[in-house]
Parts: structure tokens; C-alpha cells; sequence
């Protein structure tokens, strides 16, 4: 956001190539929370005006307190990551290899977020109820 509000490159860490700022990603995360593309600018300033204002008090902005950002971030991710969680979730008879993985996912929820065994069980049939539906 900060390359596009700035008009500059970005240069990957990795790489070391520069590069546009992605405006499709910045969209694609925008749309969301339904930013139209006139108010993407709006919303792009409010959360770097929020990013300086957590830099000036020496703190490390965190997105989970800006709840449009948060809320867009989640459901990007979750589409992003939409098949390995029907795969990890779905399996009505899963084989080792499945098995596997939705234990990880277990693990992590009681690990992570502090669920019981049972409470995050039940989680991932809910979610696997939840991507049937859209099937």
C-alpha cells in the first residue's frame, strides 16, 4: 500500500527484483469488505495514516485492531486456502495422509487458540458442513 500511495517500486526481499505495488491483490483483499475502486484510495490512507500512528508511539501496527482490515485479510486467506481446507475437512473416510493433516489441524487449534479436543473436532465439522453447502 505504502509503494502505491507513494508511486514507487517495491523490491523483493527475495529476489532483490523491483517491481509494481500488486493492485490486484490490493483489490482482490478490498473487495472483501466491499472498497469500491473510487474509495480504494480512502481506505488504503486510513490504514497507512494507523500503520505511522502505531510507528510514532514505537509500536508495531497490528491489523487485527483495524476490523475492516481484519475482516477482509480472514476471508482473502480463507479463499486463498479454500481447497486445502475442503481437503483437510471434508474426508468422509480420510486415508493416512488425510488423517494426518486434519490432526495437524486439530493440533494447531488446541495449540494456537487455545480450543479443547472435542470443541475443535467439532469446528472442523462445522466448517466441513459450511463448504458442502457451497458444493
Amino acid at each position: 500500500m505504502e509503494a502505491y500511495l507513494e508511486h514507487t517500486r517495491i523490491t523483493d526481499p527475495i529476489t532483490g527484483e523491483e517491481r509494481e505495488p500488486d493492485e490486484r491483490l490490493m483489490r482482490s483483499i478490498e473487495e472483501k469488505v466491499a472498497v469500491s475502486e473510487s474509495g480504494k484510495d480512502a481506505f488504503r490512507n486510513e490504514i497507512m495514516r494507523k500503520v505511522a500512528i502505531a510507528d510514532r508511539r514505537g509500536e508495531r501496527f497490528d491489523y487485527t485492531t483495524h476490523e475492516k482490515l481484519r475482516t477482509a485479510l480472514e476471508r482473502q486467506l480463507f479463499d486463498e486456502r479454500r481447497d486445502t481446507i475442503r481437503l483437510t475437512v471434508t474426508s468422509r473416510n480420510p486415508d493416512e495422509e488425510e488423517l494426518k493433516r486434519i490432526n495437524q489441524v486439530v493440533e494447531t487449534l488446541i495449540q494456537r487458540e487455545g480450543y479443547c479436543a472435542t470443541c475443535a473436532n467439532e469446528l472442523l465439522k462445522y466448517v466441513s458442513s459450511l463448504l458442502s453447502r457451497e458444493k
